[in-house]
């Protein structure tokens, strides 16, 4: 299989497009998969500064192939999960801001792979689940940091236990996605959103990936000080000057 099979990529201007091409599989998660998102997220296209994540077909991602299930023993499962830990890391904190844009099924690993991307659009039929519950298995590709992280661990294990579906409205509402669009309008949204953040400031954007949720891991005490380093490297920089002179002169600032 390759990587085409997998994932369809296109660079438009500054922004890659990354499209889950599974879509008889509803996109399910298979072990290619992942090692393309970690393997494309650690050496990006040079001249990228945004990345999208899509998906061809009705579905973002049903999860899990468990068509392609290897029965492993507990230390295969354990390095499969940190194999989907390492990828996933290199989408969240690679360096590249990343918009994903989800419809119909985000379901399992396919929420989680949502879950590492930086703003996450929504159409109607998009629907959010973690059944896992339902299989006899356990998430393991960082689903109880991330997604706990933004529902909350109380209303995670409501969502395993019940297996009950969010929809795209109740998404939007526990922060699962950050807006909500029309029906095939999606896409069209991330690439705007996408736009609008290649303008920033390289740094800025570098910073607020790297520095935001490890800030929030820390002791009240630290992620203070963190947050004053990460300031103090963002604004003595050329494209700070640069983006407070265009301010102050009413002018839309051009960054290096």
């Amino acid at each position: 299989m390759s990587p085409s099979d997998i994932v369809q990529t296109e660079i438009v201007g500054e922004i890659a497009v990354l499209r889950f091409n599974r879509p008889d599989k509803r996109n399910a998660v298979n072990d290619a998969l992942i090692d393309f998102l970690g393997g494309w997220f650690a050496a990006p296209p040079k001249g990228v500064k945004v990345a999208v994540i899509a998906a061809n077909g009705d579905h973002f991602s049903a999860g899990l192939d468990l068509s392609e299930h290897v029965e492993r023993d507990a230390f295969g499962v354990l390095k499969h999960s940190r194999r989907w830990h390492d990828a996933l890391e290199k989408v969240q904190y690679g360096g590249l801001p990343v918009v994903a844009a989800l419809k119909g099924g985000v379901i399992g690993g396919g929420l989680e792979i949502a879950a590492a991307a930086h703003v996450r659009i929504a159409e109607p039929s998009a629907f959010f689940q973690l059944p896992e519950g339902r299989r006899g298995i356990f998430v393991g590709g960082g689903a109880t940091v991330r997604v706990a992280r933004i529902v909350g661990a109380d209303r995670m294990t409501e969502m395993m236990l019940t297996g009950r579906r969010y929809s795209a409205q109740e998404g939007l509402r526990l922060g699962l996605a950050h807006y909500a669009v029309g029906e095939g309008e999606a896409e069209a949204k991330a690439m705007e959103l996408a736009r609008e953040i290649a303008g920033n400031a390289a740094l800025s954007n570098y910073m607020m990936i790297q520095a935001v949720s490890r800030i929030s891991d820390m002791a009240p005490a630290e992620g203070l000080f963190a947050e004053s380093m990460a300031a103090a490297l963002a604004q003595t920089s050329g494209d700070a000057k640069a983006g407070l002179s265009a301010f102050l002169a009413k002018q839309k600032p051009r960054f290096d």
